[in-house]
């Protein structure tokens, strides 16, 4: 009974967290993490991943479809004003760049994971273009943070038997806020220092005034024979 609530849990926190916005005021990816460290087998560990990407894949459609419903009128409403528009504003500025890319990318990043979805209904991106890149990047969550509580296990394992209950149980505390921290700061921190050149790079390139083309070299398409 145990291992069927750590599954339901997993697939409702996912959905929670990434359709409405829980995980913006509870650690969705910690009690991740939790969850997947305290089950008992490797193909439960799977199971969990599969359910995990699933919700978090579902809650996506959530914001889509509240992105394509209501479009700018997003902006105004209480959750985007207490995640905060400027937020909001930027993923969809991003979407409108970068297309799906943005949903992928996105998705391991705090505060933007959460209103990407809706940014991308607003910016009108096609389904058949997010439900890829909503569902690639849900399995990529999955991966981490499962990935992460079986390594958890694993710790806790090696610590109860070298160092005794009392130690291993902080050890494996220790390793439950580490390890989100860890996922996010490598995340965010790669993605700080390149996509900002990249996105000053698109707009001098859009803004740049193009060259004019000489009358005395036509293209051999326009030649008139």
């Amino acid at each position: 009974m145990h291992v069927v609530w750590s599954l339901a849990a997993g697939l409702g926190i996912a959905f929670a967290e990434s359709g409405l916005g829980v995980g913006m005021f509870l650690p969705g990816e910690t009690a991740i993490v939790l969850l997947a460290a305290t089950l008992p087998s490797w193909q439960l560990m799977v199971a969990l991943g599969v359910l995990v990407a699933v919700g978090a894949c579902a809650g996506d459609h959530v914001g889509y479809l509240l992105g394509r419903r209501y479009g700018e009128r997003l902006r105004s409403t209480r959750p985007v004003r207490r995640i905060g528009v400027e937020h909001f504003d930027r993923a969809t500025d991003l979407l409108r760049r970068r297309g799906a890319l943005a949903v992928f990318g996105t998705r391991l990043l705090p505060v933007l994971r959460t209103v990407t979805p809706a940014a991308a209904g607003t910016a009108g991106l096609s389904y058949r273009m997010f439900l890829p890149a909503s569902f690639a990047g849900s399995c990529t969550w999955a991966l981490v943070y499962v990935g992460g509580g079986s390594v958890v296990a694993a710790v806790a394992d090696a610590a109860d038997g070298l160092l005794g209950g009392a130690l291993g149980i902080l050890l494996v505390v220790a390793a439950l806020a580490v390890t989100p921290v860890l996922v996010v700061r490598l995340v965010g921190g790669v993605r700080g220092v390149v996509a900002a050149p990249d996105v000053v790079a698109v707009e001098r390139a859009i803004d740049a005034p193009r060259p004019r083309r000489s009358p005395f070299s036509p293209l051999i398409g326009e030649i008139q024979i």
